[in-house]
């Protein structure tokens, strides 16, 4: 049975800078969720209906950075499902984040108070592709963004896109630590596992710590990893290549 793979990007990613990725896999039935509708911390049944597999279909999972989490979680709780999984990157256990800031508490709340105001008065709409922009600079080596620039302003730029950002992040804590309860003890049937760990650009300044957390990862899962020294965080970006070579082994 044909393997359907299933992109589940992170942060504030959009389907389209995964092209070059779909571009390079002509032989597979490549599908990316689109988080800006479907959010990354929704449950397995919502991103299986996001994707629009059959119910029988045999699953891969590509999961970067807070979207690793997301496939991990996945793998873990639906291993019958599963039978390949790719993690780009991906977000660690361990980023639990702030509790004052989690959903509901005070934090949170004057957090999602500010993102709304900011969208009221425009300025999204006015910084959102400069923020874009920047967000690739620091995140890749390339510099190459796959956005237009009226889908970088479409994107980044509406009223509500921060307050988005701001749900994903503080959703993805509490699915760090999630997952972390899942990886805790003995892990039980998991998809074989590949971990891709960038420490290029401006993820060198903590390559060594950040590799020592996947290789613990990935010792617990029974994965392998691959580091990648030519690739930022944004390795869809900068080396799609390594990705697909991934999904090909």
């Amino acid at each position: 049975m044909t393997v359907t793979w299933i992109v589940v990007p992170g942060l504030a990613e959009t389907p389209e800078e995964f092209s070059r990725l779909v571009e390079l896999l002509p032989d597979e039935d490549v599908r990316v969720i689109d988080p800006w509708r479907t959010p990354i911390k929704s449950d397995v049944d919502a991103l299986r209906a996001a994707a629009g597999v059959r119910p029988d279909a045999e699953i891969g999972l590509i999961g970067h950075s807070i979207g690793g989490l997301a496939a991990l979680r996945w793998a873990l709780t639906r291993p019958h499902e599963v039978t390949r999984l790719v993690l780009v990157d991906s977000s660690l256990t361990s980023e639990t984040g702030w509790r004052a800031f989690y959903p509901g508490k005070r934090g949170d709340r004057v957090v999602r108070a500010v993102a709304r105001f900011l969208g009221r008065v425009g300025v999204p709409q006015l910084l959102g592709p400069s923020v874009r922009r920047l967000i690739v600079r620091l995140g890749s080596t390339s510099n190459h963004d796959l956005l237009s620039k009226a889908t970088a302003k479409a994107r980044y730029g509406g009223d509500r896109s921060w307050l988005l950002f701001w749900d994903e992040l503080a959703g993805s804590w509490e699915l760090a630590a999630e997952v972390a309860k899942l990886v805790a003890g003995p892990v039980g049937a998991i998809a074989p596992t590949s971990l891709l760990v960038a420490t290029g650009g401006t993820s060198r300044f903590t390559a060594n710590s950040w590799l020592a957390g996947q290789q613990r990862l990935a010792d617990s899962l029974g994965g392998t990893v691959e580091v990648l020294p030519d690739s930022a965080h944004l390795v869809h970006l900068d080396r799609p290549d390594a990705i697909a070579t991934a999904v090909r082994r």
